[in-house]
């Protein structure tokens, strides 16, 4: 048995285990930008929010730290700290669980050349998809990576899930600019406080680290991220900004010589143009697009086309292909099964499919390999979300990011050149926080104390220890235990059902029989998506 060595080292290297060290030199030329600045912080234990543009690293930087531990912990004998890793998309879960097996079967490969035994690590991915029986063996074992998304982590706390959780030591909040301004965030933030307090409670501490492409103000994200002490003060947070400009090459493409003959009006997404001689077909502009995007999925070895909706991306992909005479593109978006999903991204991977046509589910983080060309089909609405998906492309470090936005009408061209305009300045709208939100508020503290019963003073702590929630007041805090009490302030809610039992002198909550339940079927603040009836006044249907 031998110990790896070798001189010359890279000095963010040096921190590392000789195993990981080495697998790292044989599999990379050199650490990136990111990777150097993100280390130390990670390494000393520090809250860290890592800025940096699309394939630079940054997710194997805020990973290796942590595999760096199971592996030197594994090799002693000793019982590792885990790992719990956020992403605000399944799709994205899949594709880091899958990207990991590449440095833990290389650390592996490292430590037979040297005649040890190979330090075993486990990962577990935990969404809506994952099968009843793979949830009850997480259960059993924990894994030492858990790889997960705000509503899962959610119903971990909500449903007797706490015992994998425990041993967590660090979490990783991947894109966390896609949630942090919205009320999705605040319900993550929350689920973070309540994890803190449960690692605290198994005698440890809770390591934060987030990342992303697309942030503004950094000072802003970093507070979200940290949240604050129970004294109210803010939790220190290391800014590692790698964020260097990654070089965009854009174009906007109108494919008709006069935008004025459509005559100022959007087509339906549904529109059939294949209808001759409609009014629809005279003032569409989808006859003179699809041309030009099928010459330019046929001019690259693998192109994705971004649309705003799903509709739209089923019927792109079968206008593409009945053009073609064969199936060059496939739609992807969130309503496919997790299998056909997993399935096409690997066929775009391998080569073997030229395009997709996808929604946001593609637009966060996910590696989808050597992706010559994005297309964005109508404003992506957003300088940072007109960043994400242009940024699929050259998802490489150094590569320059190629894309190509096609406007659909005369003032979505206005639009798109505005985008196109700032987001080669790099001027990416700012992030806002929202502020107490109380609904929010509501449904959590009926999923804590479904678990038994809590002080108004331990439920005011966890509450503000949330970013969006530091300026929670006690008469905030007791107006939404009132309500959640069936102290309503009129009749008209007298038919609601009390969710929690708040005992005023003893100054405990606890939940009503059925909280938990209720709490695990309405988990998060993604709207559900309903069908519902449009009744004219007169009755007509």
């Amino acid at each position: 048995m031998t110990t790896p060595t070798r001189g010359g080292h890279d000095p963010a290297l040096l921190p590392f285990h000789p195993l990981v060290r080495e697998w790292f030199e044989g599999a990379f030329a050199e650490p990136t930008a990111a990777q150097q600045r993100g280390w130390p912080p990670i390494a000393a234990g520090a809250h860290s929010l890592i800025l940096a543009p699309t394939g630079s690293g940054k997710t194997l930087a805020a990973f290796l730290w942590a595999l760096n531990g199971i592996v030197a912990d594994r090799l002693a004998g000793r019982e590792p700290a885990r790992l719990l890793y956020l992403s605000p998309l399944k799709a994205l879960n899949y594709d880091v669980e899958r990207n990991l097996r590449g440095p833990l079967a290389g650390i592996a490969a490292v430590a037979r050349r040297h005649g040890l035994e190979p330090p075993e690590i486990s990962v577990g991915v935990r969404t809506g998809d994952t099968p009843q029986r793979d949830r009850q063996r997480m259960l059993r074992t924990p894994p030492d990576i858990l790889i997960t998304t705000p509503e899962s982590l959610y119903l971990l706390l909500t449903s007797r899930g706490t015992e994998i959780l425990g041993g967590i030591r660090s979490v990783i909040i991947d894109e966390i600019h896609a949630v942090a301004g919205t009320k999705r965030g605040a319900h993550m933030s929350l689920s973070l406080e309540r994890l803190q307090r449960v690692v605290e409670e198994d005698g440890g501490a809770l390591q934060r680290i987030g990342l992303s492409a697309t942030q503004r103000p950094l000072s802003e994200i970093a507070r979200f991220l940290g949240g604050q002490d129970a004294d109210g003060t803010p939790r220190p947070v290391e800014i590692v900004d790698a964020g260097a400009a990654k070089q965009l090459e854009i174009e906007v493409i109108v494919p008709v010589d006069d935008m004025r003959e459509l005559g100022g009006a959007e087509p339906p997404a549904d529109e059939d143009p294949s209808v001759a001689g409609s009014e629809s077909r005279r003032r569409s502009i989808w006859p003179a697009m699809y041309p030009e995007l099928l010459a330019l999925v046929r001019a690259h070895r693998s192109t994705l086309i971004f649309v705003n909706n799903r509709r739209l991306a089923e019927r792109l992909a079968l206008r593409l292909n009945e053009l073609a005479e064969e199936e060059v593109a496939r739609a992807h978006h969130g309503s496919l099964a997790r299998e056909q999903r997993t399935l096409i991204e690997e066929q775009l991977k391998e080569g073997a499919l030229p395009c997709l046509v996808a929604t946001s589910s593609l637009e966060l983080g996910i590696d989808m390999g050597a992706v010559d060309l994005v297309i964005q089909v109508e404003s992506p609405r957003s300088v940072a979300r007109g960043m994400q998906r242009i940024g699929r492309a050259g998802h490489q470090v150094g590569a320059p990011s190629r894309g190509r936005v096609f406007p659909k009408y005369r003032g979505d061209l206005l639009e798109c050149a505005a985008v196109v305009e700032r987001m080669h300045r790099g001027a990416i709208e700012e992030t806002h926080v929202p502020r107490l939100p109380l609904d929010v508020l509501a449904q959590q503290l009926v999923a804590i104390c479904s678990d038994g019963a809590w002080s108004v003073d331990d439920l005011e702590s966890i509450a503000r220890g949330s970013y969006p929630f530091a300026e929670l007041s006690r008469e905030q805090l007791e107006g939404v235990l009132d309500m959640l009490a069936g102290r309503y302030p009129s009749d008209e809610f007298a038919e609601l059902r009390p969710r929690v039992v708040w005992d005023r002198t003893t100054g405990m909550v606890r939940g009503r029989d059925g909280s938990r339940a209720l709490a695990v079927q309405n988990a998060g603040t993604i709207p559900d998506r309903g069908l519902y009836a449009v009744v004219l006044p007169d009755g007509a249907r």
